[in-house]
């Protein structure tokens, strides 16, 4: 099968990776190109922006949380039948796991899916020496992908030098290079953030990066580097009509907006029909759910109104209390707690479901890709199963769990963490559920037999 597709990159961040893949995504959404774009690692925030801010369906990438096989199913399954597909990379092009290895890199991903390769290097401070640069990355791996180049932060003349020297000296194309201009910065794109006049503007900006793209960048040449990918085997795809076994109430609004695509999509092609809700706006759970997936977000900056919320509070109390499954991820973990913090350091009265209180501290204490292994038979896994997951989060509990035990890929670190309450998964971590499917079937399973349970 034949996907046309590009992944931008960088030999480190701050090059332009983000801005120039939203300049791209801008000009085939402005020439109506059929296209989906991709991120590299764990990352909910660029995804978001892709789809809320352009209207691009946008997945993770991940081959630490899914591993390579699933990797690349994924990658075909949302990107067959699409005529571009965008990969932005993540950090620098080779940085992997534990700061020592490849895995889990955009060099990774690239080498998984077979896509070509343009880097983006904002050359501040250097002329020649990004040559060299550049000869340094494409030599470091026998097959680096590495097609071509875009300089970022220019003059036309400056590119002008540097192009000829590259061109002469290298075996990759520069396929252009965008002006050093503040209308091009990408500020915080905090999804919960941005309101619809926010979006606007954000719209407004890309629009106009994407006609500077086209003015200075070979948008041609850049299509035909894609659509000379080579084919990917093809792969069996799930069946497109599932008969329906539960309802699965997703939390969905400013203040719960984490969530990978691949994990709604899971449940829904494994029977589950997924009815949104606003735990901020709405007076109560949908009826019909069995089962509330309660995702991550910013809980802590609508402390207050989530707080004031009492009828929804007192619902899904309600839902718990009855046996509800619950599935809890970061933002949604803080929502089940007795009290939340807000970034004022004012504590608001929440669910309650779990004994603890949440707080904020001023950096991070856990974060990054970590394994989850069961410290006792749970409700969706026996004891010493595990799972890949991740961490990130300013925000800490006094109860954090004890059901699993978290240990840093290096194996240096290891913690305590997660909630297994009869019916309740929940804590710091987010997974995906293609890194071990035993979890959603087992969670998709308890409530189905909720549902049954709920007509007795």
């Amino acid at each position: 099968m034949k996907i046309p597709r590009i992944l931008f990159a960088a030999p480190a961040s701050g090059m332009g990776k983000t801005t120039i893949t939203c300049g791209f995504l801008a000009v085939l959404k402005k020439r109506n190109v059929d296209t989906i774009s991709f991120k590299c690692g764990p990352d909910y925030i660029d995804t978001l922006f892709h789809s809320h801010v352009l209207g691009v369906p946008s997945y993770n990438i991940d081959t630490f949380l899914t591993g390579e096989k699933n990797a690349k199913f994924l990658f075909y399954k949302n990107a067959v039948g699409k005529k571009m597909a965008v990969i932005e990379g993540v950090m620098g092009y080779y940085d992997g796991l534990g700061s020592t290895t490849l895995k889990a890199s955009s060099y990774d991903v690239a080498n998984v899916t077979k896509t070509p390769v343009i880097m983006v290097i904002r050359p501040k401070g250097m002329s020649l020496s990004v040559a060299a640069l550049l000869k340094g990355f494409l030599q470091y791996q026998q097959k680096s992908y590495i097609k071509g180049v875009i300089l970022n932060g220019v003059s036309q003349m400056f590119y002008q030098t540097l192009k000829d020297v590259i061109e002469k000296e290298l075996p990759i194309k520069v396929y252009g290079y965008l002006p050093q201009k503040q209308e091009f910065a990408l500020q915080s794109r905090h999804l919960g953030l941005v309101t619809p006049d926010d979006t606007q503007q954000l719209q407004k900006k890309l629009y106009y990066l994407a006609e500077e793209m086209e003015k200075n960048m070979d948008i041609e040449g850049i299509m035909s580097l894609a659509e000379s990918a080579e084919e990917l085997p093809d792969m069996v795809l799930p069946k497109n009509e599932v008969e329906k076994k539960c309802t699965i109430a997703v939390a969905k609004d400013r203040a719960f907006c984490f969530y990978y695509k691949d994990n709604l999509q899971y449940l829904e092609e494994n029977g589950c029909q997924l009815v949104y809700f606003s735990p901020l706006k709405d007076k109560n759970l949908p009826k019909e759910a069995d089962g509330i997936f309660l995702g991550g977000g910013y809980p802590e900056l609508y402390a207050k109104e989530l707080s004031q919320n009492n009828t929804m509070i007192a619902s899904i109390k309600n839902a718990i209390a009855q046996g509800m499954p619950v599935w809890a991820e970061c933002g949604g973990f803080l929502y089940l707690h007795e009290t939340l913090q807000d970034a004022q350091e004012k504590s608001y009265a929440m669910v309650g479901a779990i004994k603890a209180h949440a707080f904020g501290e001023k950096q991070l204490k856990h974060f990054g890709y970590i394994t989850l292994q069961a410290q006792k038979d749970t409700f969706l896994c026996k004891k010493g199963e595990s799972i890949p997951a991740h961490e990130f989060h300013y925000w800490q509990s006094t109860n954090p769990g004890n059901a699993f035990l978290a240990e840093k890929y290096s194996k240096k670190r290891s913690w305590q963490c997660i909630h297994d309450q009869r019916n309740i998964f929940a804590g710091f971590a987010h997974i995906h559920f293609y890194g071990n499917t035993i979890f959603a079937d087992n969670w998709i399973k308890q409530c189905i037999q909720w549902r049954r349970e709920k007509k007795v």
